[in-house]
């Protein structure tokens, strides 16, 4: 992210309370801005990922930036979002498997529809996987 958003965004969520701000010794000598996330910061970022959509079980980086911070979530949460995230890869795999089904798809049409059903195949199978490790992580 470019500079001209990062230091705006930060003096708003100072402001909102949600970062702290100090200044530190740099490694040559300058003077160095560090910031933290406060109590109140965290609480608003559990509260904008928890708020999962279905606008954002369709984006796979609303999905995966969840993920990411899946350990600061509960597991209901967690399982919430894994749920909606299969949801929508059930309903694109029948647009897939539709699609393909009536039309005559050239060479490169079908090609690009099996890497695209592939694609879902993957993910299908990564959520297996997180599903298995949220049971781990419990256990």
């Amino acid at each position: 992210m470019h500079n001209n958003l990062v230091y705006p965004l930060l003096r708003r969520f100072v402001a909102a309370s949600w970062v702290s701000r100090r200044k530190a010794p740099g490694q040559r000598g300058q003077t160095r801005e560090l910031y933290s996330l406060t109590p109140k910061g965290k609480q608003a970022l559990l509260l904008r990922l928890v708020d999962f959509t279905e606008k954002d079980a369709a984006s796979a980086d609303s999905f995966r930036i969840r993920v990411a911070l899946f350990s600061i979530l509960a597991p209901a949460e967690r399982a919430r979002i894994l749920d909606s995230r299969a949801r929508w890869l059930a309903g694109r795999a029948a647009v897939l498997d539709n699609l393909a089904a009536r039309m005559t798809l050239d060479s490169w049409a079908g090609e690009t529809v099996r890497f695209l059903r592939s694609q879902l195949l993957g993910e299908e199978k990564w959520l297996g996987n997180l599903r298995k490790l949220g049971k781990k992580v419990a256990a």
